[in-house]
């Protein structure tokens, strides 16, 4: 465990070098979710009225889950670059431990997932949302979306690792941005033909889009939905809980088993 640790330390060390050295392309991803905040905020939400809920207010927990779910998408771009462009290969050849080099990729992410979810929720309070729960069930909030960024990430890195191409999972990365929209992120489920209510509750993004909202205080837990979201914490704890327990070991035998 100390030389997981270790090693993986190192490796977060380089994704965060890696992330230094190329600040474009964290600009880019930092200001692309506020940016989407504006614009469902002012476009949307001008046009919307929501009984008993502040537009603004329901969207803003909505794009930290949406961003926390982008984990899929950065996870795997950059799992499929360092595959096919041979560093992972290089990395091998090192003494060092095998699942250090996809947690360490994994941790860099959570990192930077963390700072940019600051200017964010600035942005947020600029637009008029604000935390109505206590500190605690606020840091709680939080806590789960990193949680949930961690668990997404790791789903990215496996399906980067078994990408035929950096193209494919460019192709396939973009394509997980149906995802929120899919689910309870930007809008209540309530009005959707039944059979695609079902699939957006129990979609994860909407257990923890319902769970970050009630811990902060902006909307109340749905009573006729399906369990994950009448449960939401319960639900968006299981769920990220059980993407890890699933992808954590996949990929870690991935990436030492090597190929593409």
């Amino acid at each position: 465990m100390s030389a997981l640790l270790h090693d993986g330390t190192a490796v977060l060390g380089r994704h965060l070098r890696r992330v230094r050295h190329a600040p474009a392309i964290l600009v880019m991803t930092q200001t692309m979710p506020i940016v989407f905040l504006l614009f469902f905020g002012y476009v949307f939400g001008s046009a919307l009225a929501m009984p008993g809920s502040d537009y603004r207010a329901y969207l803003v927990p909505g794009m930290f889950v949406a961003t926390a779910a982008g984990g899929i998408m950065n996870g795997m771009f950059t799992a499929a670059q360092d595959t096919h462009r041979g560093v992972f290969d290089r990395l091998r050849t090192l003494p060092m431990s095998r699942a250090a080099v996809p947690l360490g990729q994994a941790l860099a992410d959570l990192v930077t997932t963390a700072a940019g979810l600051v200017p964010l929720a600035l942005v947020g309070l600029a637009m008029g949302w604000r935390i109505e729960g206590g500190p605690l069930a606020a840091a709680g909030a939080f806590g789960l979306l990193l949680l949930f960024r961690f668990a997404t990430t790791w789903a990215g890195i496996l399906l980067g690792l078994a990408s035929q191409s950096e193209e494919a999972a460019g192709q396939l990365g973009s394509a997980t941005f149906m995802l929120p929209l899919l689910s309870s992120a930007y809008l209540p489920t309530d009005d959707l033909p039944s059979g695609l209510r079902l699939v957006a509750e129990w979609n994860p993004i909407s257990a923890v889009a319902t769970a970050v909202r009630d811990l902060f205080g902006n909307a109340p837990v749905p009573a006729d939905a399906a369990w994950p979201v009448t449960h939401p914490v319960a639900g968006a704890v299981l769920w990220s809980l059980a993407l890890l327990a699933l992808c954590v070991p996949l990929a870690a035998r991935r990436y030492a088993r090597g190929g593409s």
